[in-house]
C-alpha cells in the first residue's frame, strides 16, 4: 500500500469512527450498549477498512532481483592473477592503467568477496521488511518489556500536562472496566486492543509511509545486516505517531500516545519486527489493567470510588507537585528506554538500519558502494553514483496528502468540540 492509500485509509477510519458515535449517541437512549460491546466495535472500526484497503488495493510485488556488476567489455584491460597464499582464492590485481579489481583476497581457502552466480543471476538474500511479522530473539523481547517499563515515568508526566487543561480520559472509564471480570478486561484491553492497533498503525500506515512510493530500498544497509531502507528519515515515524494518537479523539490520550507512537515504531525498526511493537503495547496495556484491579483487590471498591473522585478533583498545585517528581523519575529512565532501544537495534543485527533513519536520503543514496558486486533493476545503472536531484523527486512522493490534511481537521475539530461542550 501506499502513503496515498494509507491517509486515505486513516481518513476512512476517522469517517467510520465519526458516524458510529453518532448513530450510538442517537440512538443510545433506545438500547445501552455494554463495555464489552464498545471495545469489540472499536477494533472493528480499525481492523474491519484496515482489511478491505489491502485486500482491493493489493499490488503486485516488486521482484528483488540483482545482477551481477557488468564484466569488462573484450577492449578493456584484464586483471592479472596472482599466485595464492595458503590455498585461498587468487588475488586479482589492477593492471598499470589503475582499473579497479574484479575480486579481493580472502585467505585460509574461502570463497572470494563478490558472491558467486548461477544461471545469470546473482545469490543474494531476500531483505527483510521491519514491518512484518518476524520472530525476534528472546533476550530482545525481555529488553523490550524493561525498556517500555522505563518509559512509562515519561508517559505519566505528558498525561501529567494534559490534565492542566482536559479530564483523564482512562479515568472516567475505569469504573465500567472494574466491572467485569479481570480475564475478560485483560485480554480486551491488554491483548486484543494492542495487536489491531499495531497492525493498522505501525503495521500498515507506518509500514506504507516508509517502505513504499519509492523509498524502499531492497539492498542490505550500510553495515551488511539484510534489510530493506527508506530514504525518508524519520518522518514516517513522526507522521504514523501523530497519526495514532489522533485515533484516540481525546486530546488527553493523543499527546501521550503521539509519544509512544514514535517509541513503537523505532522499536519496530530496532527489532526489524512488528512483534516488537505488539509486545510492548501489550505489555503497557496489560500492566495498567493489572494495576487497576490490583488496587480494586486491596482498597476495595469504596477506594476505587474515592481514588476516582480524588483524580478528578485534582488540583494545579497537587498536579505540579506530582508533575515534578515525575519529572525527576523520567529524566533518568527515559534515556535508559532508549539506550534498551539501541541494544535490541544491536542485539537484532539492524544498526544500520536505525543509523539510516537519521541520516534520511544520505545513508540510502550511497549505500550501493559498499556492494559492488550486485545492482537491482529497479536501481541506478552505474554503482556508487548518487541520484540526481530529478530522479529523488521522481522516487519521492509526498507523505502529506489532502486525505490526510481533511482527517487531521476532522479529528481536531470532533475533539475541540467534545473539550468545548463537555
Amino acid at each position: 500500500m501506499t502513503s496515498k492509500k494509507a491517509n486515505q485509509l486513516f481518513l476512512t477510519l476517522i469517517l467510520t469512527h465519526i458516524v458510529v458515535s453518532l448513530i450510538l449517541s442517537v440512538f443510545g437512549a433506545y438500547f445501552k450498549i455494554s463495555i464489552i460491546v464498545n471495545f469489540l466495535l472499536s477494533e472493528a472500526i480499525l481492523m474491519v477498512p484496515a482489511i478491505l484497503f489491502l485486500l482491493f488495493t493489493r499490488q503486485q510485488p516488486v521482484r528483488n532481483e540483482f545482477v551481477p556488476m557488468p564484466q569488462p567489455a573484450l577492449d578493456e584491460p584484464a586483471v592479472m592473477p596472482q599466485p595464492a597464499w595458503n590455498g585461498s582464492a587468487p588475488m586479482s590485481q589492477p593492471v598499470p592503467n589503475g582499473s579497479a579489481p574484479m575480486s579481493q583476497p580472502v585467505p585460509n581457502g574461502s570463497a572470494p568477496m563478490s558472491q558467486s552466480v548461477s544461471n545469470g543471476s546473482a545469490a543474494a538474500a531476500k531483505p527483510v521488511c521491519p514491518t512484518a511479522f518476524r520472530r525476534i530473539k528472546i533476550s530482545s523481547i525481555l529488553m523490550i518489556i524493561l525498556g517500555t517499563f522505563l518509559l512509562m515515568p515519561f508517559v505519566t508526566v505528558l498525561n501529567a500536562l494534559t490534565l492542566f487543561f482536559t479530564d483523564n480520559a482512562v479515568a472516567a472509564m475505569q469504573g465500567d472496566v472494574l466491572s467485569l471480570p479481570f480475564p475478560v478486561m485483560l485480554f480486551m484491553i491488554g491483548i486484543l486492543g494492542p495487536f489491531c492497533e499495531e497492525f493498522v498503525f505501525r503495521g500498515i500506515i507506518y509500514g506504507s509511509y516508509a517502505y513504499q512510493d519509492g523509498r524502499m530500498q531492497p539492498r542490505p544497509s550500510t553495515v551488511g545486516d539484510n534489510a530493506l531502507q527508506h530514504s525518508a528519515g524519520v518522518w514516517p515515524i513522526l507522521l504514523s505517531a501523530f497519526t495514532f494518537g489522533l485515533m484516540h479523539m481525546n486530546f488527553n490520550q493523543t499527546v501521550y500516545a503521539f509519544a509512544i507512537g514514535v517509541f513503537l515504531a523505532f522499536l519496530v525498526e530496532a527489532a526489524g519486527s512488528l512483534w516488537a511493537s505488539v509486545i510492548c503495547h501489550m505489555f503497557f496495556n496489560s500492566y495498567e489493567v493489572v494495576l487497576m484491579y490490583l488496587a480494586k483487590a486491596i482498597g476495595g471498591s469504596a477506594y476505587m470510588e474515592s481514588a476516582s473522585r480524588a483524580a478528578e478533583e485534582l488540583t494545579n498545585v497537587q498536579l505540579q507537585a506530582a508533575l515534578a517528581v515525575y519529572l525527576l523519575i523520567a529524566a533518568v529512565t527515559t534515556p535508559i528506554a532508549v539506550c534498551c532501544v539501541a541494544w535490541i537495534a544491536k542485539n537484532e543485527g539492524r544498526q544500520g538500519a536505525v543509523r539510516a533513519l537519521f541520516r534520511g536520503q544520505k545513508g540510502c543514496k550511497t549505500a550501493q558502494v559498499l556492494q559492488p558486486q550486485m545492482m537491482s533493476r529497479q536501481q541506478e545503472p552505474r554503482l556508487g553514483m548518487p541520484m540526481s536531484g530529478r530522479q529523488e523527486s521522481q522516487q519521492r512522493k509526498p507523505l502529506v496528502t489532502v486525505p490526510l490534511i481533511v482527517a487531521v481537521v476532522l479529528c481536531l475539530g470532533v475533539m475541540s468540540l467534545e473539550w468545548f461542550l463537555f
